[in-house]
């Protein structure tokens, strides 16, 4: 997990640009994520949420703000920590802004994470989280696009493997488009600061 966490941030520092104003001395212009000036479009390629059925990160996210984080239940560290960030970033917003977001979390172990494992996991933040899983590749497929690594690393003493994924949170806006990233370390309040920004 540590090397997964050095390759998110080499990546961030190597893909965040200039932020909206290039004259300033902040190149993400006072937001705390790092802000893209070459945004990722989001693939339409469908996996499969908690309920069985389709669901693509392109087509099925209806709100102005999704945020999307790549991980697996059975992290024994970051996942976790990075969920209840979102998990209380939202708490803290006021009711108008929390009813436009929305939260999606793909799980990077579709072997031991079933639609029942994940929705078990995600109520415990949040029962609004939508969960999603599929076959390894073509997670690896929608990933890639959004610059999250992803790949199952070797196996573990206990029996398990280690799963390598990249820790950003990744904001999708309603033109299907990433304008906007946040490293596994944002805290809550700064998370929430941004989402405000960011829905007025």
């Amino acid at each position: 997990m540590v090397r997964a966490a050095a390759a998110a941030v080499l990546a961030l520092s190597l893909l965040a640009g200039c932020g909206a104003d290039a004259a300033s001395d902040d190149p993400d212009g006072g937001y705390h994520g790092a802000v893209l000036d070459q945004q990722y479009v989001v693939p339409d390629t469908p996996l499969t949420d908690t309920d069985g059925a389709p669901y693509s990160l392109a087509a099925d996210t209806e709100q102005p703000l999704t945020l999307v984080f790549f991980g697996y239940t059975n992290c024994p560290d970051i996942c976790q920590v990075v969920m209840a960030t979102i998990a209380s970033a939202l708490t803290r917003l006021d009711e108008a802004d929390r009813d436009r977001v929305e939260v999606v979390f793909v799980t990077t172990d579709p072997a031991r994470d079933d639609e029942a494992a994940l929705r078990t996991y995600l109520d415990r933040f949040d029962a609004s989280f939508v969960g999603l899983t599929g076959d390894l590749q073509t997670i690896i497929d929608v990933a890639d696009p959004l610059a999250v690594a992803v790949e199952q690393g070797e196996k573990l003493p206990s029996g398990g493997y280690e799963v390598t994924h990249g820790t950003q949170v990744t904001g999708i806006n309603a033109e299907d488009r990433v304008p906007i990233v946040w490293t596994q370390g944002t805290s809550a309040s700064a998370l929430a600061d941004d989402i405000h920004r960011l829905l007025a």
